[in-house]
């Protein structure tokens, strides 16, 4: 028996990093998962972006553990595609009772493009918005209540991110989905649906661990020097699945409104 058995869960950025892990590990707990990712390129962001190949592995990943999963690509800019691949999956899961709002990218180049701040905007909050404006219809009409936890970062807790387009875009869209999550968790709470939101240090996953961003932690002091309270250099995907798999059970039954900090301390030391 897992805490999520019967469940549906709704994962944008599914194909690889944070979305892959989290699409496992409440995989494990029981419940069916939709999946989506852009699967292409967005012109500023400095690093490559999920594949079909890596979504591939998404699929065979929950497939390997005994539950069901419909995979589509999609832009979460983009809100006919993502309805599109929400409905197909609801159409063969079911309805859904989770949505974890993950998709985000990192355009931080040490060059200023003023392209980046548009396209994180664009990709890290207007996309979450996105999610949650498509999806949660649905859970308040069914009327048995939901969950649903939007990906920030620490950077949605403290005014760090550099002084570039991009970096100050993704701190500014940080902490815009802390705003989204405490407006859609009053908002939701009388429907019994909990909203809430992570915010990760860094973590070892593609969108960190890059040439790019390593160049430009480089060569910002501010960035380069955020160390963790614990005697830690970076968290594993695992282990903001872990916190978001509590959040979305029935143990986390009355939390909402929470901004809940998975970061090795770091944001306690600011």
């Amino acid at each position: 028996m897992g805490k999520l058995d019967g469940k549906v869960a709704f994962i944008t950025g599914a194909a690889r990093g944070q979305g892959r892990s989290h699409a496992i590990r409440l995989a494990q707990e029981g419940a069916d998962i939709i999946a989506v990712d852009i699967l292409g390129q967005i012109d500023s962001v400095p690093y490559p972006l999920a594949t079909s190949d890596d979504l591939a592995v998404t699929v065979k990943e929950v497939e390997a553990l005994g539950r069901r999963i419909v995979a589509r690509q999609a832009d979460v800019r983009d809100m006919a595609a993502l309805d599109a691949a929400l409905d197909e999956g609801v159409a063969r899961l079911g309805p859904v009772d989770i949505v974890l709002a993950n998709a985000g990218i990192a355009p931080l180049s040490v060059t200023a493009v003023d392209q980046e701040w548009h396209d994180v905007l664009d990709v890290n909050l207007t996309g979450v918005y996105n999610t949650v404006r498509l999806a949660a219809p649905s859970m308040v009409e069914r009327g048995v209540g939901g969950a649903i936890v939007l990906t920030s970062s620490i950077a949605g807790l403290v005014g760090i991110g550099g002084n570039t387009p991009g970096g100050l875009g993704y701190t500014a869209a940080k902490h815009g989905v802390v705003g989204l999550m405490r407006a859609y968790a009053n908002y939701l709470a009388p429907h019994r649906i909990r909203v809430n939101s992570v915010h990760p240090t860094g973590v070892n996953t593609p969108m960190v661990v890059n040439d790019a961003v390593r160049e430009f932690l480089i060569a910002d002091p501010a960035m380069g020097n955020a160390l963790n309270a614990l005697p830690i250099a970076m968290i594993e995907p695992v282990d903001v699945s872990h916190a978001i798999a509590w959040l979305v059970s029935d143990e986390a039954r009355y939390v909402t409104g929470v901004a809940l900090p998975v970061d090795a301390g770091l944001t306690n030391k600011k």
